[in-house]
């Protein structure tokens, strides 16, 4: 019975401290409501943004700090009174301009036409994904990958299948040679043309 008349009082405790929050949150000098302003309860993740009047409305806690964050305007913060009666808390927020100031970029003309030639023909462009994805995939890169990456389980599985059905294949025979094979005669001469069999 106590434990119960104890968490009635938190539950009543904790329904006063709630506060509805609402308001206007408008520019100093025009008076003009300021859309997509963010009001976010510090220390928490509850939040919302103004609406395109500058309208809001937020659930907060007696005590709370809550901050308006634009990204042309200076921030503000508030905090709601401990001390409130009721569960209500209306404001208007002014906010004022936020001027940044940019360092001065000074642009400067190449002295001669000749100078301008010169420094666009030698300037070094760096490869797109679509340069970098040709030179990697280009004839000679293959090879020598094919020559230096082991394969994986899947080729070596099919190495093996094919090696036990020529095997079957030619079972009590001798298996043909490739050196009377002229199609293998035609890849052997196109990869010495290639410089396959080049020292590295």
């Amino acid at each position: 019975m106590a434990a119960c008349k104890q968490a009635s009082a938190q539950f009543e405790n904790t329904r006063d401290s709630v506060v509805q929050l609402f308001g206007v949150v408008m520019t100093a000098d025009s008076l003009e409501g300021i859309p997509a302003v963010s009001v976010m309860v510090k220390g928490s993740t509850r939040g919302t943004i103004t609406n395109a009047h500058g309208v809001f409305s937020i659930v907060v806690l007696k005590g709370d700090q809550v901050e308006f964050t634009h990204v042309t305007y200076k921030p503000k913060i508030i905090t709601v009174p401990k001390s409130l009666e009721g569960n209500q808390y209306s404001v208007v927020q002014l906010m004022v301009v936020d001027t940044v100031y940019l360092p001065a970029t000074i642009i400067k003309p190449r002295p001669t036409s000749q100078q301008f030639a010169r420094d666009f023909v030698n300037v070094k462009v760096p490869d797109d994904e679509y340069e970098i994805a040709r030179k990697n995939t280009s004839a000679s890169n293959r090879r020598a990958w094919m020559r230096t990456i082991s394969g994986d389980g899947g080729e070596a599985t099919r190495q093996q299948f094919n090696k036990i059905a020529t095997k079957a294949t030619y079972q009590g025979q001798t298996p043909p040679m490739n050196i009377f094979n002229p199609a293998a005669w035609a890849e052997f001469i196109q990869a010495w043309k290639r410089g396959d069999f080049k020292k590295k």
